[in-house]
């Protein structure tokens, strides 16, 4: 399996280095490949992977939120540690509502370039339209032309140098390019500046796979591959026990899903109701490891 080559090769070959929040073992420059065809979805099953919390978080971005309190009213914790009000001062965000993130993932993909006004100013100013330019509506209208969808130039970003210092979290997924094969198969190549091993990576595969099911049902087409390619991958040093467990756990096949024919108006109105399992997802048991904020 993929995943589990990567593990033992930042085992084996990776430099201990002094990160941000704890050391890690890292390597620079790795890539996997994932076919998604017949409705397969790459969830590692190594360990069991909270695939609803990842959803979840997917639509939210899809929504372009930065609120983290919608998350929560679903029981989705991954952004808590970065959205404290200890947190944000730390970082320098202290005009920043508790839970709120600034700028991040779904401001981006749905507002790029828009300057970024804190949620409790936009709700005493009346600001409603945020503007900016809405980067899944036009892959959508691409993906959607018979005529534009064989464009190498259909790409989202997350990454706006702009406006990094006000987000809570720099994004570490920012871009992804998407490519139609044939006229009708849809693929997604995701490049990823930073990637936690233990917890992120396996979030990242299910979640961009997940985005290419759901925007080729959203479009006509049909998922066919999703690359990934990530700069400096680590494992942190309190994950290292974790991931030796993990690694030695034999691999299930990955689940296969179908993204249920509901023919919306526009692509945030999917949920997690959208998603069916055609073949179960079956995985071992759940590996804690602990998150850094």
């Amino acid at each position: 399996m993929q995943y589990i080559r990567l593990v033992r090769e930042i085992m084996d070959k990776g430099s201990i280095e002094c990160g941000r929040n704890g050391n890690v073992q890292t390597l620079f420059g790795h890539s996997m490949r994932f076919s998604l065809r017949d409705g397969q979805w790459p969830i590692l099953t190594t360990k069991k992977v909270a695939w609803k919390t990842c959803a979840k978080e997917l639509f939210w971005f899809l929504s372009g939120s930065t609120d983290n309190s919608i998350l929560q009213e679903q029981g989705v914790r991954i952004w808590n540690d970065n959205s404290t009000r200890e947190y944000l001062d730390k970082q320098g965000l202290t005009e920043y509502e508790e839970n709120e993130l600034g700028p991040v993932y779904g401001y981006q993909w749905r507002h790029f370039g828009a300057p970024y006004i804190n949620r409790g100013t936009s709700r005493e100013n009346g600001v409603t339209d945020i503007g900016g330019v809405d980067q899944i509506s036009e892959i959508i209208r691409i993906l959607r032309d018979p005529h534009e969808r064989s464009s190498r130039r259909i790409i989202l970003t997350a990454w706006n140098p702009l406006q990094i210092t006000e987000t809570a979290l720099p994004p570490c997924h920012v871009l992804a390019q998407f490519h139609v094969r044939q006229g009708k198969y849809l693929s997604c190549a995701m490049y990823q500046r930073s990637g936690d091993v233990g917890l992120g990576v396996p979030f990242n595969i299910a979640s961009y796979s997940l985005l290419t099911h759901i925007l080729a049902k959203h479009t006509g087409l049909i998922a066919d591959e999703f690359v990934y390619f990530l700069g400096n991958v680590h494992i942190y040093e309190d994950h290292m026990d974790a991931l030796l467990e993990q690694v030695n756990n034999k691999p299930y096949p990955f689940p296969k899903i179908q993204i249920v024919d509901n023919a919306y108006a526009t692509i945030e109105e999917y949920s997690l109701n959208d998603i069916s399992f055609t073949t179960p997802y079956v995985s071992h048991s759940t590996i804690k490891m602990d998150m850094k904020a």
